[in-house]
């Protein structure tokens, strides 16, 4: 039966919709590309990338039991986390997302390694999601090396632990205490044997972070482990099990490195060829002291904003302070610039001081460093 006029009219009509939707579905799966399908990863060494830019590995070494880990498009979570190895030494494992290099595998379009006196800034953001019936800490490594190595072991590995369930411990032993980034942390230094370990580890689980790398950079340089023309490789998150695992994750994970110039140096950051001294006047007394530090930039470029590093020796805790921003009271300080002394010419001077308790034989502190920068002192 030949179709009515009205019919035909009809069919066209639906035809010309159906096309239309086509076109349309086309131009959709064109333009928005699909969300990246999940990776299982079950290989000890096992890596892939996520987001473009990171890469998540699932980097076991210490024990021949299965673990698998599955690569989101945010981060990864441990699926699978058999065996168990003995608390007082090493974990079975640290898989983990990083940015920077990772025994010759890089990141893609990373901008690490990077000599630290050249970065800026170093933002990262990290969030976890954490497990009871297991043993681990949730870590964040910081590397850093005198060469722009993308093999290997880094001379000084920087942890930050944000959590810890059961008996497990950072390598060495406590050093004292410190606020690096507006968080109070235990510090504890010592060696693997293969490199340094400075580890800062929370008083409490912290499930999510937004910081700067740098001032964990920094606080190395101020304690001798790294200088300010080694190099940031890799930034690393992620977890150490000893025993079980699997549920953890890290639900998030940013990196970017800014670099500095010589003619915008930024606060925080030296800038061409700044070098500097510290002049350390102090007066103490029986259980007590006062301290005036005078900063002098000796170098050929000015230094907008500063932040001058140093460790007070044992036994000395600051109770108030002038002319600067003090980030700590006791071990691990550092002194930022206020509003009216923030600019440093060359060849200029800044000052501030500060009074405290001491307990012991008083002692000055045995080095500073100005924005990452190692300084003489007089």
């Amino acid at each position: 039966m030949r179709p009515s006029p009205h019919h035909a009219r009809r069919a066209r009509g639906l035809l010309g919709a159906l096309l239309t939707s086509l076109v349309s579905l086309a131009a959709l799966l064109t333009t928005a590309p699909l969300a990246q399908a999940d990776t299982s990863l079950c290989q000890p060494f096992g890596t892939t990338v996520i987001q473009g830019r990171y890469v998540v590995q699932n980097n076991r070494w210490g024990t021949s039991a299965t673990q698998c880990i599955t690569a989101t498009d945010s981060g990864f979570r441990i699926t699978q986390a058999d065996g168990s190895v003995p608390t007082n030494g090493a974990p079975k494992s640290y898989p983990s997302v990083y940015n920077g290099c990772h025994y010759t595998n890089c990141s893609p379009g990373t901008n690490l390694p990077a000599q630290l006196s050249s970065i800026s800034s170093a933002p990262s953001g990290i969030s976890f999601s954490y497990v009871n019936d297991a043993v681990y800490d949730a870590a964040y490594d910081i590397w850093l090396d005198p060469t722009p190595r993308t093999d290997g072991v880094n001379r000084t590995e920087i942890m930050i632990w944000f959590n810890k369930v059961g008996p497990v411990q950072p390598i060495g032993s406590p050093v004292g205490n410190a606020n690096v980034g507006g968080r109070d942390w235990q510090v504890w230094s010592g060696s693997n044997g293969s490199n340094d370990v400075l580890s800062f580890v929370a008083p409490s689980a912290v499930s999510s972070w937004n910081f700067d790398v740098m001032d964990f950079a920094r606080q190395a340089v101020s304690r001798g482990l790294a200088q300010n023309n080694w190099y940031l490789t890799s930034v690393q998150a992620g977890f150490e099990p000893w025993q079980n695992g699997a549920g953890l994750a890290v639900t998030s994970f940013s990196s970017s490195v800014n670099k500095g110039s010589s003619s915008d140096p930024g606060p925080g950051t030296p800038g061409g060829s700044t070098a500097c001294k510290v002049a350390y006047a102090t007066n103490s007394w029986q259980g007590g002291f006062t301290a005036d530090v005078t900063i002098t930039n000796t170098g050929s470029s000015a230094v907008n904003g500063w932040k001058l590093a140093f460790t007070l020796p044992s036994g000395q805790q600051i109770t108030n302070s002038w002319n600067t921003n003090l980030s700590g009271s006791s071990g691990a300080i550092t002194a930022s610039n206020v509003s009216h002394n923030g600019q440093l010419a060359a060849g200029g001077t800044a000052t501030f001081g500060f009074q405290g308790t001491s307990s012991g034989t008083f002692s000055k502190p045995s080095a500073f460093s100005l924005n990452g920068t190692a300084c003489a002192t007089t």
